[in-house]
């Protein structure tokens, strides 16, 4: 955990420093720092952190935007980011989270807390699996959509459906266990882990609507079970 490479993304110098200095402190010394979101998302796909700690308010391109572009590039798709914000503002939060963030902590924060965040993100990084030569595990069916997780794309009858972060990993849970119902809480820890974050659980409501409007017809098959969550229908 200790040799895990931090990336710190913001645009004031001595919030870098600090969190540098609190994070060498507690043993991280494989850090860099970064003051703008267009060198962060160079600087992320060259050197592939294994976190990041990112500011929402930045120059020339802004977290939110970091947190788009590296989410939806596959090589940087899995690496962890916790968003820093001085926007203490559920919509900035919740958007941040559908975008593909994995925590957030607000300023001012304690620096205790930080350190026990960046520990639980590292400690829940996934250990990076050799490619599978049997490419056909890389493809999920259903009816006539086609979703291939290698590309993180979806095609319904050979059309391309853009789909956010969020709505794509939704779309493989439903797809990888058809028939089974799953409550908001547990759509919520399946797509974040365990770590546990201050969103109503209703914003779940609003990534399944946009979902079955993406899908068109097949949007239909992703059922409201009403009381309990959502389900997608089982082929048989």
């Amino acid at each position: 955990m200790f040799n895990s490479k931090i990336l710190v993304v913001d645009d004031e110098k001595d919030i870098c420093n600090l969190i540098t200095m609190t994070l060498n402190s507690n043993g991280f010394n494989n850090i860099r720092s970064i003051n703008d979101g267009e060198s962060a998302i160079n600087i992320a796909k060259e050197w592939m952190p294994d976190l990041i700690l990112l500011d929402l308010m930045l120059p020339t391109i802004d977290g939110l935007t970091v947190c788009r572009e590296l989410k939806s590039y596959k090589e940087t798709s899995k690496i962890p980011i916790i968003m820093i914000t001085a926007k203490n503002e559920e919509s900035d939060i919740v958007l941040g989270l559908e975008l593909g963030a994995n925590d957030y902590i607000t300023k001012p924060f304690s620096l205790k807390v930080l350190v026990a965040r960046v520990r639980t993100q590292l400690r829940s990084v996934p250990k990076i699996k050799l490619p599978s030569t049997d490419k056909s595990e890389d493809i999920l069916n259903y009816k006539n959509l086609r979703l291939n997780l290698d590309q993180r794309s979806v095609e319904v009858d050979n059309n391309n459906i853009k789909l956010t972060y969020t709505e794509f990993e939704l779309l493989v849970l439903f797809i990888k266990n058809q028939g089974r119902v799953f409550t908001r809480n547990q759509l919520i820890l399946a797509l974040r882990g365990n770590d546990g974050f201050d969103v109503c659980e209703r914003a779940v409501d609003v990534q399944i609507l946009n979902l079955r409007k993406k899908l068109g017809d097949i949007g239909a098959d992703i059922e409201t079970i009403r009381g309990i969550g959502y389900r997608i229908k089982g082929l048989q």
